[in-house]
């Protein structure tokens, strides 16, 4: 352990504990029993991709209804939102239109849908993906006039599957904050109470998601940034295993060898029956890796779980809130009923898990600075790099705070010495082995995503200290998926947890995903469905 990032996690919580027995004064007034979102009339926005795709392809929905539905949905919620960076609303329609065209006139509509299994679909696109013709600002305003001039290979994939882009949506500067806050487009806003942040990086995908103006969103995570939004606005969203979807035409991004084993693309959804399609178009040559066609009996899986890290380490985090342990207690419950072997992990190898997730990607180089124009090599700029975050406190700098300390972190090795780096390294290769030996071709972990449900805007400091919960995976390599598991009693705000499986083994966390979904629900809407018919 390192002393000084111990005393920064013990300062936090200490500083927690203080702001939630003394602070009532900055809580949010107590949330009513709907969130302030319209709520949702057309039925089609409450159905599953495959549920629509067998809609189409039995020529009783149209692709232009659909586009048009979720349209008139974004345009309903956005204004509470602001998750949208930029729409082609227009274009999309005509997309649509010639979908229409194809499906009416196709001799051999299964054959089309085969090799077309996303057609006339929507979805909505992070705007670090990028997707041809949009911005490609990044939250940044040194960025604010730079479009993407072609597709991202995953979003290219995807529209080859048939799907047809609505948007670019909201991310932190550069992607590098747990809250989506930027000079550039200002914050958004939770869908479940709109004081409180809908997470980061990909904040913009999970606020549409949970919000039910996304069938589904393409994500990416280098450190949590599917899996938060994905907690905080209780939805799914799956973290695939290292280097299984590439990162090609993401922003930023790296030369670094490790790079593409710690930042992946994913996708975020309501619905987890949808995860394994998606996924299966977005890893392209790399899904057979996957295996994700292979039938597998949920009886075959062995259930690990555990409710926060153990001992010291444990004691020096902010506690994991009662109601997600509470999510997680259900779960194994309802999974020993069925009849599967479940046990609680011994999970003492994570002991230094803070030093591990930082040095991980302290270690990254040429990787993105805000203050470089280019990728650099160096750690340099440290001076300068203060001297910016001091502006950004006093509302003078053009760079958000949050970018500013992630620079910081990198450019200092995360706060440790230099040689500490390649220890810490070492020591991941061996939780990479411990945790293949312990999960194996069958087991999965149920784990907290983070401790905590969705801050307040402006108070993700708190919550940032416990990022080695969502940032160790993608050191490790590991598949992660989110799962929603209901509302908070005291908040009304999203809980879940985590499903761990070993490398390549995201069919297992997709498997047990669905099986979740189907016993506890899954997506809780914001605001109780009006369906107009």
């Amino acid at each position: 352990m390192e002393f000084l990032l111990r005393l920064i996690l013990i300062t936090v919580k200490l500083l927690s504990l203080f702001v939630a027995t003394f602070g009532c004064f900055l809580k949010s007034p107590k949330r009513p029993r709907t969130s302030g979102l319209p709520a949702i009339r057309n039925r089609l926005l409450t159905l599953s991709l495959q549920e629509l795709r067998g809609r189409l392809r039995a020529r009783q929905l149209t692709s232009v209804e659909l586009v048009r539905a979720y349209i008139e949905r974004i345009e309903a919620v956005n204004p509470q939102l602001n998750a949208l960076v930029e729409s082609r609303f227009e274009a999309a329609l005509v997309d649509a239109a010639k979908v229409d065209e194809l499906i009416a006139h196709a001799k051999d509509v299964d054959k089309l849908f085969q090799d077309r299994p996303l057609l006339g679909l929507p979805m909505t696109v992070k705007e670090s993906c990028a997707l041809d013709g949009m911005s490609f600002a990044v939250g940044s305003l040194a960025r604010k006039t730079i479009k993407a001039d072609k597709d991202g290979v995953v979003v290219k994939r995807l529209r080859a599957a048939g799907a047809i882009p609505l948007l670019v949506s909201a991310t932190p500067e550069y992607c590098y904050s747990i809250e989506t806050d930027t000079l550039l487009n200002g914050h958004c806003c939770n869908p479940y109470n709109f004081e409180h942040t809908s997470g980061g990086s990909s904040g913009g995908e999970g606020s549409l998601n949970g919000a039910g103006a996304s069938l589904f969103g393409v994500g990416s995570d280098i450190g949590g940034s599917i899996r938060i939004p994905s907690l905080f606005c209780g939805v799914f969203g799956h973290k695939p295993t290292g280097k299984v979807v590439t990162v090609e035409g993401h922003f930023p991004n790296s030369t670094d060898k490790d790079f593409e084993h710690y930042l992946v693309l994913g996708p975020i959804t309501r619905f987890a029956v949808d995860l394994p399609d998606l996924l299966e178009v977005m890893a392209g040559e790399n899904a057979e890796k996957l295996r994700l066609r292979e039938p597998i009996q949920l009886s075959q899986l062995e259930i690990h779980y555990a409710f926060g890290f153990e001992g010291l380490n444990g004691r020096m985090h902010q506690p994991v809130d009662e109601e997600i342990k509470e999510a997680i207690a259900r779960a194994v419950d309802h999974l020993k009923n069925l009849g599967l072997a479940v046990q609680e992990a011994d999970l003492s190898g994570l002991n230094n898990s803070t030093e591990i997730s930082l040095s991980g990607v302290a270690s990254l180089g040429k990787m993105n600075y805000v203050l470089d124009a280019e990728p650099t090599e160096g750690k340099g700029k440290v001076r300068e790099t203060l001297g910016e975050l001091v502006r950004s406190f006093r509302g003078q700098s053009n760079y958000t705070t949050n970018a500013l300390i992630f620079d910081l972190m990198r450019r200092t090795n995360a706060f440790m010495p230099a040689k500490k780096l390649e220890q810490y390294q070492a020591e991941a290769k061996w939780l990479i082995e411990e945790f293949t030996r312990l999960l194996g071709q069958n087991g999965v972990l149920l784990f907290p995503t983070m401790h905590a449900t969705a801050a307040r805007h402006k108070w993700t400091f708190f919550p940032l200290w416990g990022i080695d919960y969502t940032l160790l995976f993608n050191v490790l390599g590991l598949p992660v998926t989110h799962v929603p598991m209901g509302l908070s009693s005291r908040t009304g705000l999203p809980i879940g947890f985590s499903v761990i499986a070993g490398p390549h083994q995201d069919r297992l966390c997709l498997k047990l995903a669905a099986e979740l979904e189907r016993a506890f629900g899954g997506w809780c809407p914001p605001t109780p469905h009006e369906l107009d018919n």
